[in-house]
């Protein structure tokens, strides 16, 4: 049978702690596979907030939203081109606290045409990252998927890594999964909130 894939690992550590009708924050949409995730299992009565500095990310995901789920199913969903690093900003005191699961997805557009220059960096990453922290609930979680095989990717990894190892634990836990095998390959880490 194998091992759960990284975003299938991210995805099933999301999947069990949120419930429909929460809010969710997909930060880094790329082509909205999160983003869908987020609202087939958030449902109708959910809200649903999805970031990308690229034009050509909203629309891809627009797309993407329309074809599989139709144009009244994503009422609930609000795609918004911004930096992951302003979420909290953007979507203002109401989410702050009350958000059940933030998914990243680092890195570049995966897209063929795509600009890989325009790629996540740790400085927007990192605050991003607290931001998200102090916008979950407790018992929230943080899903954060890391490229460390391309250029750039790995300095943004090892950050990240850091960053969620000084957590203290009163705030929150992390864990990682990770093929130890291949140092290169993808990997996540996600960050439960504790209070």
């Amino acid at each position: 049978m194998g091992f759960l894939s990284v975003l299938g690992y991210a995805q099933q550590v999301v999947k069990e702690r949120v419930q429909p009708g929460e809010r969710v924050i997909d930060a880094t949409m790329g082509t909205g596979v999160d983003t869908l995730f987020l609202t087939r299992l958030t449902g109708s009565r959910g809200s649903v907030a999805a970031f990308d500095v690229q034009e050509e990310a909203l629309e891809l995901t627009r797309k993407r939203l329309h074809r599989e789920l139709g144009e009244d199913e994503c009422a609930h969903v609000s795609l918004l081109q911004a930096s992951h690093h302003a979420m909290n900003e953007v979507l203002g005191e109401e989410w702050s606290g009350t958000t059940a699961a933030i998914m990243f997805n680092l890195g570049y557009l995966p897209t063929n045409e795509a600009d890989k220059r325009i790629m996540t960096v740790p400085e927007t990453t990192l605050t991003a990252l607290d931001n998200g922290l102090s916008m979950l609930r407790p018992g929230g979680v943080l899903s954060i998927v890391l490229y460390p095989g391309h250029s750039g990717g790995d300095d943004e990894a090892d950050q990240v890594r850091a960053w969620a190892e000084s957590l203290p634990a009163r705030l929150g836990q992390a864990v990682i999964y990770r093929m130890l095998q291949r140092p290169d390959a993808p990997y996540v880490i996600a960050v439960e909130r504790r209070k």
